[in-house]
């Protein structure tokens, strides 16, 4: 397959003939005043049609009124071309589409100009798939490793996931698609998830779980899917406080709200909540308590209610311009396809960035004419999360071919190797992992048998490499130290498994690093004890979820408040297998001379530098971070937050100055007395590293 590897500067892609320039798109105001017209051509039972949706995937409209229903799709690894649409007629499906690697590796890149040239590629792929909207990106935080969809995420780092999360909206709406931030908020786990109840404090959700959707907000993105689990005792979809409140009041949002599919059952709520849409479109089923024509009747809803709801989703549609594309049916967009080799380049690169060097005792680059021997469950299977994100793809690589391609050598694959086949190798790869998707939880441990090869492979061998390929963490403990090396690929995609053995031959220089924590022992995070008694967390159970039509829900009580990931580990002193931010190189770096001004105020920001060398012998990228931590704080803070980070690309004995401009802003905590952002005067560390626990350089600054 032919690779291309992106420059920093090539991704940095330029504007489009679809891209809307700013200002070009019309305001929110006038989108508004145009969809008042509209809803005042529209009879009673139209409006009604279009409190719910069309057809499964569609955005409802009206089409006798000129308003055409909106094809949306799945997304977090590409566009999923859909077969199980009711009416498959209204669909023109494309022949293909690119499966990129999942978002977790889009975040362990942290490289924002890529996130932007990955939500461009997938912008035009929904386009090409005759969508108007992508379901997508995800951006829930990674609390628990034992959640199903954390692989469709970006991390457990608000900051982390704010910066990516932005730039990918920004890549994705140029070229006229628009964006769903979901899930809103607070869907942290898949255990039973319409029936969690997560009970979270307004810091927590300030600080920790809502700056991921105010940068995607922020930057643009058209729409918002709410969650299925409670937030604080209501149901995310049809929560006054989730969305009037807290997503429209605090975070000014002013778009399209839409639930998750069958994730309301009361309409009464979802018509006065502020929500906009129902999703699938089923308002007959047997799971709503009520009806809107029922409503009406009786007096608990009016006219101008049901106006209230969908006027949102008109003038999101009307500003976006998706009524006018849609308007004689779908768009032939046949003329992208010239964009797929890109695309394929943009998924190469995602995964070869994103792919996170864990361990390495020399043993890579590997050496010509060693016999490998490739074993484990992904060793012919292509690697892949479920759910709404599984993507087909097209010239999909397995780790087999891949290591064939790569390295010129024998290499044999055996999914389930014999004690003796281990033993006579001269190297063993065990491809090996997880396999999530959404719906249900998987445990932090390996199923027992891929465990099981993996000690035995150590007990056989001396010289074990591990790619795991997962969508989240997992258990290491009893072999990390007895392997030689870990490769951390996620599910990186259809051209993933090349870019993995060109990191394994050293034809590409890893520069992945973690966007979450890698804990020792489940025990040690903070969502240990989360399952209720009576629920169990297995790989044999499939949680359906349908149960909370009764409805009943369980309690998830977020104790750990904003001590997410990295802030629980550090705070309570609990020493990880792997820390946030961690991913090894080829070559070595060193920082060196960190600079700021003593105070920082909120009229002038703190500009802060400091040296990088490339002190080794091979041309490679480093992601410099900076974390902040406030010395006597007066409520409980995290013992240092990541504030700003760059990766930095340098040739062999190069160097350069980084450069960090810091807010006062970024000092800030959110007063849950006050309900608004505030900064203590006082002394603040400065902590510059190359991960949350590896910190070289550190500054003490005044606020003032």
């Amino acid at each position: 397959m032919k690779k291309l590897i992106l420059s920093f500067v090539a991704i940095a892609l330029a504007t489009t003939a679809f891209a809307q320039k700013k200002g070009e798109m019309m305001s929110w105001e006038e989108a508004t005043a145009k969809a008042d017209k509209v809803l005042a051509t529209l009879s009673l039972d139209e409006k009604i049609e279009m409190t719910h949706g069309h057809n499964k995937f569609f955005l409802p409209g009206a089409p006798a009124k000129g308003l055409p229903h909106i094809f949306m799709v799945d997304a977090s690894a590409g566009v999923r071309i859909n077969h199980t649409l009711p009416d498959p007629k209204e669909v023109r499906h494309p022949a293909k589409t690119t499966q990129f690697p999942a978002t977790i590796a889009l975040a362990s890149t942290f490289n924002p100009e890529l996130a932007k040239a990955y939500g461009e590629a997938v912008g035009y792929e929904t386009r090409m798939a005759g969508a108007g909207v992508l379901l997508g990106p995800g951006m829930n935080i990674y609390r628990s490793s034992q959640c199903g969809r954390n692989f469709e995420y970006m991390g457990e780092d608000p900051y982390l996931a704010a910066r990516m999360v932005e730039n990918y909206v920004v890549g994705m709406q140029g070229t006229g698609t628009m964006a769903c931030l979901k899930h809103f908020v607070c869907n942290n786990t898949e255990l039973y998830r319409k029936l969690s109840n997560s009970i979270v404090d307004e810091r927590a959700i300030m600080e920790i779980y809502t700056p991921a959707f105010k940068a995607g907000i922020d930057a643009g993105a058209g729409s918002v899917m709410t969650s299925y689990n409670l937030v604080n005792g209501e149901w995310a979809g049809q929560s006054k406080y989730v969305i009037t409140d807290l997503l429209r009041g605090t975070l000014g949002f002013k778009g399209l709200v839409m639930t998750d599919w069958r994730s309301v059952y009361d309409w009464e709520k979802i018509v006065l909540s502020g929500q906009n849409v129902e999703m699938p479109g089923t308002p007959n089923e047997h799971y709503h308590i009520n009806s809107v024509r029922g409503l009406l009747k009786e007096g608990k809803l009016t006219e101008k209610n049901i106006d209230d709801m969908i006027r949102p989703m008109v003038a999101t549609l009307i500003r976006f311009g998706l009524y006018e594309r849609f308007k004689n049916g779908q768009p032939n967009e046949d003329a992208l396809e010239v964009k797929f080799p890109h695309h394929e380049a943009v998924s190469y690169q995602t995964a070869a960035e994103g792919s996170v060097l864990l361990k390495n005792d020399g043993i890579l680059p590997l050496k010509e004419g060693q016999e490998i021997l490739l074993v484990g469950r992904w060793a012919k299977v292509a690697p892949q999360g479920g759910g709404s994100s599984r993507v087909k793809g097209f010239n999909q690589v397995t780790s087999e071919q891949a290591l064939l391609s790569a390295l010129r050598s024998k290499v044999k694959a055996v999914e389930k190797p014999n004690f003796i086949q281990l033993q006579q190798a001269d190297v063993v790869v065990v491809a090996t992992g997880t396999y999530d998707t959404e719906g249900q939880e998987r445990p932090f441990q390996m199923m027992e048998e891929d465990e099981a090869l993996v000690r035995m492979a150590c007990a056989a061998n001396k010289k074990v490499i591990v790619l795991v390929l997962t969508g989240s963490g997992i258990d290491m403990s009893a072999w990390n130290d007895k392997v030689s090396a870990i490769i951390y690929g996620w599910y990186p995609g259809q051209s993933g498994m090349q870019a993995i053995a060109d990191i394994m031959v050293g034809k590409v220089n890893p520069s992945g690093k973690l966007p979450a924590t890698i804990e020792k022992s489940f025990k040690d995070s903070p969502a240990y004890g989360m399952v209720p008694k009576g629920l169990s967390v297995t790989y044999k159970s499939r949680n359906t979820n349908e149960l909370w039509t009764a409805p009943k829900h369980y309690d998830v009580h977020y104790k750990e408040s904003v001590l997410v990931g990295y802030r629980w580990y550090e705070t309570k002193g609990i020493e990880p297998l792997y820390p946030f931010g961690h991913g090894l190189s080829y070559t070595t770096f060193v920082l060196d001379k960190a600079k700021a001004a003593k105070q920082i105020s909120a009229e002038k920001p703190l500009k802060v530098t400091v040296q990088l060398a490339n002190t080794g012998k091979m041309a490679g990228a480093e992601v410099v971070q900076l974390y902040v931590q406030e010395n006597n704080p007066t409520v409980l803070r995290p013992k240092k937050e990541l504030k700003a980070f760059k990766k930095v690309h340098l040739e062999a004995g190069a160097s350069t100055t980084v450069t960090f401009e810091l807010k006062h802003s970024d000092l800030a905590f959110w007063n849950d007395k006050t309900h608004a952002w505030e900064v203590n005067k006082g002394t603040y560390t400065l902590h510059i590293g190359n991960s949350s626990a590896n910190i070289s350089q550190t500054l003490t600054v005044e606020a003032l």
